[in-house]
């Protein structure tokens, strides 16, 4: 009863436009059906419209000159204002939210939030600090997911300005500000939640020091109708080096975040990154395993990815393992389809419910989209199910090696139940490399070592700005 009379007390903002009546709000159904073509239909690769050229984002000072106000605008939906925090730009974007109390630094850093304004429902964000970029024995990053805040914006209740914790170098006004990326804080993120959950995920607008007009809702920029795995994708192949590794594992890059990749090389699995749309059926057989990472965006933009892997499991019986993203690409690979879900799933306390075991895991996940396993073909079966909304949380191919997740079992910031699944993975491949007629030693080779990359390529960030996309 609060939340909603709360939505209805939100004011529009003085400036005059009939569009910002909640009365007039847009209509939006539930999900939205994402149609995986036929085999054939890949082979001409993505039809996804590109990205507008876009400008670097530009960093800030936190302590320079400040405007007094900065205002989250939703498309056909309410205005809200509030205190600007971090970088002075202005952006748009996808508003979706979060439910998980801790882990900010990694949320915001991971690729998954590319193109979107990320509304914390946690009331205080910040008060633990920003730790360093330093690397681990993996030359990983400990703290982050990737060397960059990835969302578009931040919109929070309360901005700790004051931060303590023994890991921390810098406080999140600090960080967002080198990496100009606005926070829009002291705004009643209940009521926003609210509207996002009886609306769905909506197009926003954070606009720092100036005000709504209502002739610019066409500048709203759509991060759905771009490929932005092509934008967190390395630009070329790198490896990350397991110490004595036994198996070489080729994971596809569609915006891997770094818990990812430790997991697998922690686990003794020396890792080789291809670029989202490398055609790996064709380096299969140097491979003793392929993993699919998670990413932004809507799956169907990825379709030279797709093809990519159905030719792979056409001609290869090689251990597969999808996350997120990765799940759902595998599954249009497979046959099957996505469809848009109506504010997504971002959480670290979600239950799925294993249909093989009949047990329960509390997991992390952060997607928009999900597999329609009513499509899965007859090989295939549900793996996990959503126990809040019902929704598919992962397949499993019936008599292959082939496996996948709509959550995160490598999840930081927690929990960490469902991490055995890379153990499960890893015992596929050991199974697989075991019982090849002919033993093959895939680990990389020295050359390998010394000419690719330690680190991923070309990821910079660049924003949606309405600016730039002209």
């Amino acid at each position: 009863m609060f939340s909603r009379l709360a939505v209805r007390l939100v004011k529009p903002s003085p400036v005059s436009g009939a569009g910002l009546s909640l009365a007039a709000k847009p209509s939006h159904r539930a999900t939205q059906a994402r149609y995986a073509s036929t085999r054939k239909a890949f082979a001409g690769g993505s039809k996804g419209r590109d990205m507008p050229p876009q400008k670097y984002r530009t960093p800030s000072s936190p302590d320079g000159p400040r405007a007094a106000e900065a205002t989250l605008t939703i498309r056909g939906g309410p205005v809200f204002h509030g205190k600007p925090f971090g970088g002075n730009n202005n952006i748009s974007g996808e508003a979706v939210f979060t439910t998980s109390l801790v882990g900010y630094p990694e949320s915001m850093s991971d690729p998954s939030y590319r193109g979107q304004i990320l509304v914390f429902t946690q009331p205080l964000i910040g008060n633990y600090g920003v730790p360093s970029n330093e690397r681990d024995e993996y030359n990983l990053l400990k703290y982050f997911e990737s060397p960059h805040i990835q969302c578009a914006g931040v919109v929070v209740g309360d901005m700790a300005e004051q931060y303590s914790h023994w890991t921390a170098v810098q406080s999140l006004n600090e960080w967002c500000a080198r990496e100009g990326v606005p926070i829009i804080s002291g705004v009643d993120t209940r009521a926003i939640v609210t509207y996002l959950r009886e609306e769905g995920s909506s197009l926003a607008k954070i606009t720092v020091g100036e005000g709504y007009d209502a002739d610019e809702d066409e500048s709203f920029i759509d991060p759905g109708a771009i490929n932005l795995v092509k934008k967190v994708s390395t630009k070329a192949p790198f490896v990350v080096e397991s110490p004595n590794a036994k198996y070489h594992i080729g994971l596809i890059d569609c915006g891997v975040k770094e818990n990812i990749l430790r997991s697998l090389v922690s686990r003794g699995a020396s890792v080789t990154v291809f670029p989202y749309n490398y055609p790996i059926h064709k380096v299969a057989s140097s491979l003793d395993g392929v993993f699919i990472s998670n990413g932004p965006g809507d799956p169907i933009h990825c379709q030279e990815t797709v093809y990519n892997l159905n030719r792979l499991m056409d001609s290869s019986d090689v251990p597969i393992f999808g996350i997120c993203l990765g799940h759902q690409l595998l599954a249009l690979a497979a046959g099957a389809r996505t469809i848009k879900l109506k504010y997504g799933n971002r959480a670290h306390n979600i239950p799925a419910l294993d249909l093989t075991t009949g047990q329960c895991h509390i997991t992390s996940q952060n997607h928009g989209y999900a597999v329609d396993a009513t499509t899965l073909p007859s090989e295939w079966k549900e793996y996990f199910v959503n126990l809040n909304d019902g929704s598919n949380e992962g397949m499993i191919h019936k008599t292959r090696p082939i496996f996948s997740t709509q959550f995160h079992p490598e999840a930081k910031g927690g929990p960490m139940d469902s991490s055995y699944l890379f153990d499960k993975y890893l015992e596929n491949v050991k199974f697989f490399k075991d019982n090849q007629a002919v033993y093959k030693d895939n680990t990389p080779t020295q050359l390998m070592l010394d000419i690719l990359s330690r680190e991923r390529v070309g990821v910079e960030p660049m924003p949606l700005s309405a600016e730039s996309s002209s």
